[in-house]
């Protein structure tokens, strides 16, 4: 399901699922999937790679900031929100 949704390995994470066209991997907050479906940006998804302390379903206080990142099916992306 990975490879046919375009998560790379640099992506991957633990879970992988889609939403109207998007593709969610990992432990993305769910208010920045909502940030996307009202957006509609040009992208496949959104992921968050690894299992990152602090995000959602982790549990843990300590822990650097994490990346929620976008990602084209061409392998591009970019940083969407910084979470701390």
């Amino acid at each position: 399901m990975k490879a046919r949704h375009g998560i790379t390995e640099n992506l991957e994470a633990c879970h992988t699922g889609t939403i109207d066209g998007y593709v969610i991997e990992g432990h993305v907050p769910a208010d920045l999937i909502q940030r996307l479906l009202r957006e509609r940006p040009d992208v496949a998804g959104l992921a968050v790679p690894g299992m990152p302390a602090r995000s959602p379903g982790m549990d843990g206080t300590g822990g650097p900031p994490y990346e929620v990142l976008t990602f084209t099916r061409d392998g591009r992306t970019a940083v969407y929100a910084r979470r701390s």
